[in-house]
């Protein structure tokens, strides 16, 4: 084992060490379905916070959440919760999941084919979710 290794090990020790003592059961805590107690903001809120409120020759907020996801599959889409999140707010944009599904492929260029096959289960989730949804309604 090199020096790095050595330090990255016992950073996780005294990581996994600190979560532990400030909360045992956070030790194996997981993430799924995190994104499900967010609500999905209305389109209008959604242009108003993240849209070209603030720069009014800036993007829309479809193109800023179309932007987002691709930075959440490049870095490797281990942020399930995010993506799904992000994927079920581009749908209430009005994003195709033509559109969604071309961002998440474009990324396999810089994340790699493996995330963007993680991504692209993540959004398939969402759009199976949301038929679902539709369905019942």
């Amino acid at each position: 084992m090199n020096d790095f290794a050595r330090m990255y090990a016992q950073m996780m020790q005294q990581g996994t060490a600190m979560v532990r003592a400030f909360n045992p059961a956070l030790e194996d805590y997981v993430p799924e379905g995190f994104e499900k107690l967010m609500p999905t903001m209305p389109k209008d809120w959604m242009e108003a916070m993240f849209g070209n409120a603030f720069n009014k020759d800036g993007l829309d907020a479809k193109t800023r959440l179309m932007l987002t996801l691709g930075g959440l599959v490049a870095v490797g889409a281990t942020a399930g919760p995010q993506i799904k999140y992000t994927v079920r707010h581009l749908l209430e944009m009005g994003a195709t999941q033509k559109e969604i599904a071309e961002v998440i492929y474009q990324m396999s260029m810089l994340g790699g084919i493996p995330a963007m096959n993680r991504a692209m289960e993540l959004a398939q989730s969402v759009f199976a979710e949301k038929t679902n949804e539709e369905g019942s309604a």
